[in-house]
This record gives C-alpha cells, structure tokens and sequence, in this order.
C-alpha cells in the first residue's frame, strides 16, 4: 500500500463534502506530476486529506476505491485522470503546515519540498508519524 496527500480548497469540496457523498471523483488537477501521482495510486492506497488556501492543514484520511481513468472534467484524450476516493476518517486533531514545516524530520517531505503541488507521495515514516500528529490509526 502507498500513502499520499491531496490537497483541495475546501470552499470549493472540502472533507465535510467527501463525508456527506460517500464516495466521490478526485477530479480536475491540472498538473504534470500531479496527474502522474495520480496514475500510480492504486486500490486500497491511503491519503490525506488536505485543506489548502486559508486552512493548510491535514484534516482527513481517504481510501483510493478506483484507480486513473480519465477525467470526466477534461478534454476526451487528454493527458488528465481522475480517481476515486472515500472517506476512512476525520483526524483527531489537524495538523497544520506551519507544524510540518517547524518539524525538520519533514523537511523532504513533497508537502514541504513543492508547496504547490496538488497530489503528493507520502513515505511510510512520514506517514506514520503524520498520523501520531493527527491522532489516527496509521
């Protein structure tokens, strides 16, 4: 299993939204290595789920239930995919970004390392430790 984050502004979809629908598309990233992210998550891989703009912060764990496909959003053909993804829990506590970034073990983290980047690897270490923070089971 691969862990990731994923990261979207939550006065357009945020966590409370994934909660209330279910089961949703992760739909409408625009990004080269964002998208690649995207094609290499697998069913059953976990996530975070990360508020960004005015939250920055770590406010959920997701569950990937169907790998790429194209995105219904995008132009037929294109390079852009999309995923699905469920809710498996809201943290305990958020963590924020501020937090991440004042913690040096972090400091290769893709959060921390390409800020602008919309869907990120998560290493197993990061992870684990990421959930202690966030008082989630890993």
């Amino acid at each position: 299993m691969a862990f990731w984050l994923m990261k979207q502004e939550p006065s357009e979809w945020g966590w409370s939204d994934l909660v209330e629908e279910g089961e949703s598309e992760w739909d409408g990233v625009r990004n080269h290595q964002a998208a690649a992210n995207l094609r290499g998550m697998k069913k059953g891989d976990r996530a975070f789920f990360y508020h960004s703009v005015d939250e920055k912060r770590i406010v959920g764990v997701m569950e990937v239930t169907r790998e790429a496909y194209p995105d219904p959003t995008a132009e037929p053909g294109g390079p852009w995919v999309a995923v699905d993804v469920k809710p498996v829990a809201a943290v305990a506590r958020p963590v924020t970004l501020g937090e991440i970034k004042a913690d040096g073990r972090f400091a290769d983290l893709a959060l921390v390392r390409q800020s602008r980047l919309s869907v990120a690897p998560v290493g197993d270490r990061h992870w684990a430790m990421l959930c202690e923070m966030a008082g989630v089971e890993p």
